[in-house]
């Protein structure tokens, strides 16, 4: 597309986790689908300089970017839609947005000005905004603000936008996502929210181009053109969005309802390509009609809480489709296993995933699991802290290091198998001082890594502090665990293997965050085919009448 970049901001109404990001995604995917460069940045409103001190239960996941950026889950979304990398460009927060016009004021940019939310904070919310846009390599920035209109945090971001839409004129479009709620007493949706949602923007200053409802009911016939009515919009940009089976169905959904062809006409955008989805399509008909399943059990302290670990879920899922095998995932809590009952919970399991995490909380749980899948032969993939857990279970229970631990859950251990880095050891401030975005690792020939990757040189993300203690690299080699991938230039552990088990690889990176619906992460997809090899059951086929 020649021409000025296009702005397309979602906002959401009525209640938090309607699913913008998802919507941002899809718009996204079917935009790229149609042969234009698209990008996608988060806006966050809390005051954090990014969400990577927030505790899981708080946010969710952490999302880390290529260039070591912690950042919102939704990122992970886009990444997984558009197979395109993130980068700390595309996720800001108020907190960012703030701490850089305080360090401006103090260096006496503002000339003396009283520094104010207008300009100021717009003016820096603005500049961030179009950051990406001025690379001059996307055709369309959508842009997702977190939260709910209305919400006291948002008011400067929707500022920005009332501010940007005056500037860039036709060069910028909004869609508001807003809730259908379902009343089961008369059996009806009702469009009042919606209608509420609206004027709280309007009172903002800024009217909604397109309407995406989100709705678990069919909308009743002359709905659209009754929310068309109050809220000033076309009847043909009210877009329907009921609950999807999965995540993945939402872009076909989406196109089925017109929305990327609505948002392209506003825009101005006449002529465009035909969507091309056919890609997406086989991915889809892989998941949705598997030939076997099987049943791999994911160990963490916030199983809970399925959003703390949504990167795994989802690269689980594409290593699934690629293997035309159903996952059933067992969330297992690792505070609850023990040495007794650890055979009650993880019997029958083909797979078994120890999670990431940080802190004391769950250890001994995990790696009772670790040596429940190392001595019974189940294949098994550690990360991050994971991998730390096997290193740890490996050292108590084969080498004789009683005490073996992590200097992180036991400064006092005479066997720090797992230790700090020792730039790490000054640090006080806890924000972005880990080990954090890719890095270098060289993969042992002849290895199980390197079966995987199909390659000796590779790169892939971190966030972590702690490595292994290479001081006892030699006795673990001696008694079977081999480091089978390294950093070329720091020698850090990346990859740990057992010798004479079916399929144990433990990493010290996080390959979830690479996993891709076009490019399904090999680590996952081998895991998932040692499980199947482990203990796959065929799936019985539907007949296309069933399937109707």
């Amino acid at each position: 597309m020649t021409g000025s970049t296009k702005y397309i901001f979602v906002t959401g109404g009525v209640t938090s986790s309607l699913g913008k990001g998802i919507i941002s995604a899809s718009l996204a995917k079917l935009l790229q689908a149609r042969g234009f460069t698209v990008t996608i940045q988060k806006l966050d409103p809390y005051i954090n300089v990014d969400p990577g001190t927030l505790n899981p239960y708080e946010h969710g996941e952490c999302f880390v970017t290529e260039d070591g950026a912690e950042t919102d889950l939704d990122l992970g979304h886009y990444e997984r839609f558009l197979d395109v990398p993130t980068s700390k460009a595309n996720n800001v927060t108020t907190g960012r947005i703030y701490q850089n016009v305080i360090n401006k004021e103090r260096r006496g940019e503002y000339l003396g000005k009283t520094v104010q939310v207008i300009p100021h904070i717009t003016d820096e919310i603005k500049a961030h905004i179009q950051a990406l846009g001025r690379k001059g390599i996307y055709d369309f920035v959508i842009t997702e603000v977190g939260g709910t209109v209305g919400d006291i945090e948002s008011l400067p971001y929707v500022e920005a936008i009332r501010q940007l839409r005056w500037q860039k004129g036709k060069d910028c479009l909004t869609i508001h996502l807003t809730l259908l709620p379902y009343l089961g007493t008369t059996g009806e949706l009702k469009t009042k929210p919606t209608q509420h949602s609206v004027k709280e923007l309007l009172s903002l200053g800024v009217q909604p181009d397109v309407l995406v409802c989100r709705t678990e009911h069919p909308m009743q016939k002359g709905m659209k053109e009754k929310i068309a009515l109050f809220c000033n919009v076309d009847a043909n940009a009210v877009i329907e969005s009921r609950d999807a089976e999965t995540i993945y169905d939402v872009p076909l959904m989406m196109q089925a309802e017109g929305l990327d062809q609505v948002v392209l006409q506003k825009l101005g955008v006449m002529t465009y390509p035909d969507v091309d989805l056919s890609a997406w399509q086989d991915f889809l008909r892989r998941y949705k009609h598997p030939t076997s399943e099987v049943r791999i059990g994911l160990v963490g302290k916030y199983v809970e809480l399925k959003d703390a670990y949504k990167s795994i879920k989802e690269a689980l899922e594409h290593a699934g489709a690629v293997n035309e095998s159903r996952l059933h995932i067992k969330w297992v809590h690792s505070e609850k296993l023990t040495a007794k009952n650890v055979a009650k919970h993880l019997g029958g399991l083909s797979g078994i995933l120890v999670a990431p995490g940080f802190g004391h909380r769950g250890i001994e749980g995990k790696i009772e699991a670790i040596k429940y899948a190392r001595e019974n032969g189940i294949p098994f993939l550690g990360i991050c802290l994971g991998m730390q857990c096997a290193v740890i279970e490996y050292g108590r229970n084969v080498l004789g290091y009683t005490d073996a631990n992590s200097t992180e859950m036991n400064a006092d251990t005479t066997h720090p198998v797992i230790a700090m880095m020792e730039e790490q050891k000054a640090v006080e401030d806890k924000g972005g001082t880990m080990r954090l975005g890719a890095y270098a690792c060289k993969v042992s020939e002849g290895s199980t890594a390197y079966a995987v990757y199909k390659k000796k040189d590779i790169t892939e993300r971190h966030r972590h502090r702690y490595e292994f203690n290479n001081a006892y690299l030699d006795d673990y080699k001696k008694a079977g665990m081999i480091a089978t991938g390294t950093n070329p230039q720091t020698k850090l552990v990346e990859i740990v293997e057992v010798k004479d088990h079916p399929w144990f690889v433990g990493v010290q990176f996080h390959p979830e965050y690479r996993s891709t619906v076009a490019r399904p992460h090999p680590l996952f997809v081998h895991f998932v085919k040692a499980a199947m090899q482990q203990g796959a059951t065929p799936v019985k086929q539907e007949t296309e009448a069933q399937q109707a």
